[in-house]
């Protein structure tokens, strides 16, 4: 910290420099403890887990925003007098880390896991999270998040750990966990299944293929669409409407597939949309998940062509071995030569992709470990319709009661060595699955010895839906589970509020009897600054290592708090950001004037109305009105209102006006004035800092150990309150009739070219005696701010009759043009400028009257020529007008 001065202020650098304070103000935070919950058992609890980022590599902006909402609300909690929690954590992200890490091997190496084995491979893994889990919480304390670091939780941590295990134990025991074959979401490349979250739906051109499926009797055939005729080898049957009356003949018959000798029959389901394509619907089972659904319903047998590596297999015939799409490719040309195809056309349609590796997602019928999610759903949908959850914006109740409404089972186990291993071995004898707490000797229906534990992993959003209440020592009965849980804010991205949310709302429901939190405040996605998504295979992505780097966290911070409004997307502008860091130097600069204007030794007064001038009330009337508003906005998550409210008192009210107010006390003679100037202006500053704060907290915290105010730091500070005894709506008006004169007067001075320096005189005509009390009271303002060499103000002012006026709240300002300008010159100069003017407008004219320019040219030129007459037409009229006035 910087040189205290005996009255207790400290001087700033000329210049704010985010890089020489970030880093030492963070590791005051850190040290002197300021982070730490629990150590204010009178106060309210309030506790926030963070999201916890994956550990395979490093933050991107959507990290940095979800951070910097959490943390603003945590400040602001904490100011507010609250025992606030943000407990900090990452993910082991089974899936994203795996593939780094043996890309990695592969790259530096030249070796695969499956040469490593598992127990050296998963040595590695816990290397590489060393590594990466550090490089992420140094990339949050950079952004200035208060976590409590005591409390860092990741997934795999032996306590959470046994949270995953006794949930799953305690679900397989109620029947909600089971193993079963159905289709699932697979990637060939990563040989594992995929949770929905994992699956990027990409909008792609392909062909809607019209196959001809002839009727073994010899009566004819139906024509089948399908984007796949690849898989056409283990279709089963082919499906119509039982209304469709074009088909009601056909069903019950059998039909022979294509290229092979295989019969399929015609069957009657509902699922099949009578309007699309020809009406009927190849149906296979083991490839498509709604085609699964039908065989349930039907009985059908679930044959595999394509195998786990994404090839067809020995069914496809003399297809097998080629690639999905070399097979498609074959089968298309093979059903061409063979008189089948009738008709292909093009369409566009979404096709899961996986967000790994990109690859083409398969629909596989495979045996998984599901959850049962029906009986978990329903309380989740109980509580929410009874309000027990919250979302901001209230529209994405909506949207997250129809998930819960149409939610399918769940996929739990993945084909993957890092991970929570799934707790559950195969007897080698009776077949039996044992799955318990403790790594069993034998197994439980037969006793034999002979078991193996299940070689898959779960799911890595089956650990983070127990977030909430894992992290606080569940499933033990901790003094965090009894303080802080449920948790009462979760800060989040609308593109997981299925896949996660939803998942710690029926868990935390199911395992503790409450909701995890009670409001969830939802943002959207920070896009490119031409509105695409931000994505490496783009290279459209900003690092906020880079942004934090070249303009300061805390421009970072109000960037992204600010730049929207709830549950909305918003594009990323470095001009934002340059502003935002603009803003931060504004309020920087006011206080060295604060500062510079208070000598050592003087000692602030207490603010005494008696002696408080029309500016001071006003202000203090402001701070008022800003505080109650910034706060309501703050307590409805609305940042990006909070933000502006705060960025419009700072800029405008507190440095562009008050503190040129001051100075007319600050420099004068009049010591009372003065010393209470002095205490307006700390007071302001030092309350401006504080609700600051949650946006900005390092260059707040480094300003407000400069002044000369009681307390330790300003993150432990109070959060400001409204003052009644500064209630001055009088105050206000005339503050603000002061304000609009003295821009009418610059406004006249800046289009007269009249150097601000240049005395004038002012004649004002007021509407009443009130408002010639308004002016009088003001008199000094007027005179200093106007730089008038004299005032003439009254309801009949004899005003001079060259003279430009300007129409303020009930009056009329008068400068007399004698003053400001010789007529003569002027009246000579604006006759040139109308002559150029007319110019102007004549050839404008003259070109938008030929019928071949307006014809001919581009729309755009001409629409540019029809602007610029109408602005030339105007700037005339204008100077026009200016030369009557001065004419008189």
């Amino acid at each position: 910290m910087v040189p205290v001065s005996e009255n207790g202020t400290k001087s700033l650098p000329t210049v704010y420099d985010p890089a020489s304070v970030e880093q030492r103000i963070y590791a005051f935070w850190e040290q002197s403890g300021y982070f730490k919950a629990g150590h204010h058992p009178e106060r309210p609890g309030f506790s926030i887990v963070m999201p916890p980022p994956n550990v395979t590599g490093f933050l991107h902006l959507g990290h940095a925003w979800d951070n910097t909402l959490q943390d603003a609300i945590i400040r602001y909690k904490r100011l507010a007098g609250h025992d606030a929690l943000f407990l900090p954590g990452t993910d082991h992200a089974g899936i994203a880390t795996q593939a780094r890490v043996e890309k990695a091997l592969m790259e530096e190496e030249g070796v695969s896991r499956h040469e490593l084995g598992r127990e050296k491979f998963l040595e590695r893994v816990w290397d590489w999270k060393r590594k990466y889990a550090h490089e992420i919480t140094n990339q949050i304390r950079a952004l200035g998040s208060s976590c409590d670091w005591s409390r860092e939780r990741f997934t795999m941590d032996e306590g959470l750990s046994r949270a995953v295990r006794k949930v799953f134990v305690d679900l397989y025991n109620k029947g909600l966990i089971y193993r079963g074959n159905r289709i699932i979401n697979w990637c060939p490349r990563c040989a594992t299944a995929l949770s929905d979250i994992e699956v990027e739906h990409v909008d792609v051109e392909a062909k809607l293929y019209h196959v001809s499926y002839p009727l073994v009797d010899g009566s004819g055939s139906v024509t089948v669409a399908t984007t796949r005729p690849e898989t056409m080898f283990a279709d089963v049957a082919v499906a119509v409407h039982p209304e469709d009356e074009r088909y009601k003949d056909m069903v019950g018959k059998r039909l022979r597939l294509p290229l092979t000798d295989k019969e399929i029959p015609v069957i009657a389901d509902e699922y099949v949309d009578q309007e699309f394509g020809t009406g009927c619907v190849k149906i296979t089972p083991a490839h498509d998940p709604n085609d699964f659904e039908v065989g349930l319903r039907h009985h059908l047998e679930m044959p595999q062509c394509i195998d786990a590596d994404g090839r067809l297999n020995a069914m496809a015939g003399l297809f097998q071995g080629m690639s999905r799409e070399e097979g498609r490719a074959a089968v298309v040309k093979a059903l061409e030569e063979q008189g089948f195809l009738k008709d292909a056309e093009t369409l566009n349609h979404a096709v899961g992709h996986c967000s790994r590796c990109d690859t083409v997602v398969e629909p596989f019928l495979s045996d998984q470990w599901f959850v049962r999610m029906e009986p978990l759903a329903k309380p989740a949908l109980d509580a929410v319709s009874r309000k027990e959850l919250r979302f901001v914006p209230e529209r994405f109740e909506k949207v997250f009661l129809h998930w819960l409404e149409n939610v399918r089972d769940w996929c739990i186990s993945r084909q993957l060595w890092w991970g929570h291993r799934i707790p559950a071995w195969y007897c080698d004898e009776c077949q039996g699955i044992t799955v318990s707490m403790q790594d069993p000797t034998e197994c439980q229906h037969c006793h034999s010895a002979q078991i193996h534990q299940d070689e898959d992993v779960l799911d890595t959003w089956f650990s983070s839906g127990l977030w909430p209440f894992s992290t606080m020592g569940w499933p033990d009965e901790t003094p965090d589970m009894a303080r802080f849980y449920p948790t009462n804010a979760l800060v989040t991205g609308y593109d997981i509020l299925f896949f996660w949310v939803a998942r710690m709302v029926f868990t935390g429901l199911e395992f503790t009897g409450k909701m995890p939190f009670h409001e969830v405040v939802v943002h959207g996605l920070i896009r490119a600054s031409d509105g695409r998504k931000m994505s490496k295979s783009l290279g459209n992505g900003v690092d906020p290592r880079e942004v934090i780097e070249k303009y300061g966290a805390d421009a970072l911070r109000f960037t992204l708090a600010t730049g929207t409004s709830p549950g909305n997307d918003q594009r990323f502008y470095w001009e934002k950001v340059e502003s935002s860091r603009n803003f931060i130097n504004k309020i920087w600069n006011a206080s060295r004037f604060v500062l510079m204007n208070l000598p050592d030794g003087v000692d602030l007064p207490p603010l005494d109305a008696d002696n408080l001038d029309v500016s001071d009330r006003w202000i203090l009337h402001r701070l008022n009105e800003t505080i109650e508003v910034a706060t309501n906005h703050l307590e409805r998550y609305d940042f990006g209102e909070a933000g502006r409210v705060l960025y419009d008192f700072a800029w405008d009210d507190f440095c562009d006006w008050y503190i040129e107010f001051s100075k007319l006390a600050l420099y004068g003679d009049d010591e009372v004035r003065k010393a209470q100037t002095r205490a307006v202006l700390v007071h302001v500053l030092d309350s401006l800092l504080r609700l600051l704060h949650p946006f900005i907290p390092f260059v707040t915290e480094e300003i407000w150990q400069s002044l000369p105010i009681p307390g330790e730091a300003l993150i432990v500070a109070e959060w400001p309150k409204v003052n009644p005894q500064w209630h001055a709506p009088h105050a206000v008006r005339q503050a603000n009739v002061l304000m609009e004169t003295i821009r009418a007067v610059r406004n006249i001075r800046s289009e007269l070219n009249v150097a601000p320096s240049k005395p004038v005189a002012m004649f004002v005509r007021v509407a009443d005696e009130d408002t010639a009390a308004l002016f009088n009271q003001t008199k000094h303002y007027l005179t200093r701010f106007c730089h008038l060499q004299s005032l003439t103000i009254g309801q009949a002012v004899d005003v001079p009759k060259q003279a430009m006026s300007a129409v303020v709240t009930n009056a009329e300002v008068f400068l007399p043009l004698a003053d400001l300008v010789d007529i003569r010159v002027e009246l000579e100069r604006l006759e040139k400028e109308v002559a150029r003017l007319q110019s102007e407008v004549d050839r404008v004219e003259k070109k938008l009257g030929n019928p071949q320019f307006v014809q001919k040219a581009p729309a755009d030129v001409v629409e540019a020529e029809r602007a610029k007459a109408v602005d030339y037409k105007a700037k005339l009229a204008a100077v026009q007008e200016r030369i009557s006035a001065l004419r008189g």
